[in-house]
């Protein structure tokens, strides 16, 4: 068995580099870096040991680091096969899945990231916006938000006004930011049921 070890001071990218053109002549690979001196180098290493294990590990090869004559070994060299995070895939499946379309355009600034939770948000607003005060329940039917009752009472983004028990108008916030996403207002708005009406029984 052939190993070969690249001796570095520093964790980058030339060192990533040599050691795998090391990788079609031999049968394992690491990588040896020096753990800097100083307590604030040091920490500044160790806060970057999890995220250098894991790209050594996805290419293949194995991590030590040197301290104070120590060896240390982070991760030997094998195929890499990474945990599946279910429930990770599962929020994002839904995140992808509430969205009505890509709505976050690469290098613009002028808004808040589009999310599923802000395009529910703009629905409901929407919502109230069109039909005057709505009951949270009233607002759940008629945009198929089952979130919708907590959406309303967190009221994150400050759209919302609790005028009554369980009643909310649209503030003059919501109206700016229905203004600032309209191009998303219109993507997301479709027919699903009749308007069920506001829930608000009259005074």
């Amino acid at each position: 068995m052939i190993l070969a070890v690249e001796l570095k001071l520093t964790f980058g990218l030339p060192v990533l580099y040599q050691a795998l053109q090391r990788l079609p002549s031999v049968d394992l690979v690491y990588i040896a870096v020096a753990v800097p001196e100083g307590r604030a180098a040091r920490r500044n290493w160790d806060a970057r040991v999890p995220d250098a294990v894991r790209l050594c590990r996805m290419l293949g090869i194995g991590l030590l680091s040197v301290r104070n004559g120590e060896i240390i070994a982070h991760a030997d060299p094998g195929p890499y096969q990474p945990r599946k995070q279910h429930k990770h895939r599962a929020k994002l499946l839904s995140e992808f899945t509430r969205r009505s379309g890509d709505h976050n355009i690469g290098g613009t600034t002028r808004r808040p990231r589009m999310t599923a939770y802000r395009e529910d948000a703009l629905a409901c607003a929407s919502l109230l916006a069109t039909n005057g005060a709505m009951k949270a329940a009233a607002i759940r039917n008629a945009t198929g938000i089952a979130t919708a009752s907590a959406l309303l009472r967190n009221n994150v983004y400050g759209w919302f006004d609790k005028i009554g028990r369980g009643t909310y108008t649209v503030t003059p916030s919501g109206q700016s930011a229905l203004d600032l996403y309209a191009d998303v207002v219109a993507a997301r708005r479709t027919v699903t049921k009749p308007h069920p009406g506001n829930g608000v029984r009259p005074r």
